[in-house]
């Protein structure tokens, strides 16, 4: 079978990537042609059409000023849709562009799957109309969603969170030769994910490195985006600052403790055991705008939102300074809050359900 497959960033390259090994086993004939990442040209010995690296705006005035550039990738992309002609699309969150394209091929007969729902609970629930509309299979990760998608009268399948297989995959990793393979000293480390854009990273690693002069013992690791070039960050590196690229989740194995940009990075970080904190800030108009339309959603992180509970801590806007970092990175690294934490943690893989859905996802794809 023909499957068109969407991904706009970084975390949709990586699960989608997933997905396609996973459809290939089923479907060995399987042939692909996708909007992504580097790891999904990997399965499928080709480059994308697009590189999720020129789709990815974020907040609403970045939006705004690419929306010349937004409209003309749904047009290329409306077009190498109906070119193409997929058996089955295959659509991976990202839902300003992707919802247009579902209505696209549904009325061209194409099925549609949506995997990897889009955040519709936190806001624009009313975009769940258009999934009723012109989503055939609805393929959710994350436990409360089926419930939601339930209330709109639509039959979700929950397949598991695929962070959990990418987890379980990785390979015994030693923290001594990891610090000596990328020139780190002995110091325990603490690690730095600022996100992947740049503005946005140079304003996180501002915040994040203000604390380090509380923190001598310690060394400070940056865990590199793809999207930005090694060149960029060497500003920032010093004796006890460092930098690692394509390595996040290997540093984050061997970090005592993480300040971490919200987003998936979030509960990766809790996936793999490591205490953290979270750390968003964005524009005050972004904010402002975002603050009210955004309802019923107590948390920012997907591992809050998850437990229902504050289980890690958000500093947000104007909470997110050196004194509030310095005070709860210190709870982190050693004593009850710490061990908490870590407890917690297992209770949120118990309720991501455990390994396998890529492989879930793919059976339901190459059923339809």
């Amino acid at each position: 079978m023909k499957y068109y497959i969407i991904a706009g960033e970084a975390s949709g390259d990586l699960h989608a990537s997933n997905l396609m090994k996973a459809i290939l086993q089923k479907d060995q004939n399987a042939e692909f042609r996708f909007w992504g990442g580097d790891l999904m040209a990997k399965v499928a010995g080709e480059k994308p059409v697009k590189h999720y690296k020129e789709l990815a705006f974020m907040g609403f005035l970045e939006v705004a000023m690419n929306l010349r550039t937004i409209l003309k990738n749904i047009k290329l992309c409306k077009e190498d849709v109906k070119n193409y002609l997929p058996d089955v699309l295959v659509l991976v969150d990202y839902p300003g562009f992707n919802l247009r394209i579902a209505e696209f091929a549904k009325n061209l007969g194409i099925k549609v799957v949506y995997y990897i729902s889009p955040q519709l609970w936190a806001w624009k629930e009313g975009r769940v109309e258009t999934i009723k509309k012109y989503v055939d299979e609805m393929l959710v990760i994350l436990p409360f969603e089926k419930d939601f998608y339930k209330k709109h009268q639509v039959d979700a399948h929950f397949v598991g969170h695929p962070l959990l297989d990418a987890i379980s995959d990785l390979p015994e990793i030693s923290v001594e030769n990891f610090k000596k393979e990328n020139g780190l000293n002995e110091k325990k480390i603490i690690a730095l994910l600022p996100g992947s854009r740049e503005q946005e990273v140079e304003k996180m690693l501002a915040l994040m490195l203000s604390v380090r002069d509380s923190f001598k013992n310690y060394q400070f690791v940056i865990a590199g985006a793809p999207s930005l070039p090694k060149e960029f960050y060497q500003k920032f590196v010093d004796e006890d600052v460092h930098f690692v690229s394509n390595k996040t989740y290997d540093l984050l194995r061997c970090s005592r403790a993480a300040l971490v940009t919200s987003g998936t990075a979030t509960l990766e970080t809790a996936l793999l055991n490591v205490p953290e904190i979270v750390c968003y800030r964005t524009s005050k108009i972004s904010y402002e705008i975002g603050k009210r339309m955004v309802k019923n959603i107590k948390f920012i992180s997907l591992v809050n939102l998850i437990m229902d509970q504050e289980v890690v801590k958000e500093l947000i806007q104007s909470q997110l300074n050196t004194e509030n970092l310095v005070g709860e990175l210190q709870k982190i690294l050693e004593g009850p809050k710490r061990d908490k934490m870590l407890q917690d943690y297992e209770l949120l893989r118990e309720k991501l359900g455990g390994k396998g859905a890529s492989n879930h996802a793919a059976e339901i794809i190459v059923n339809l």
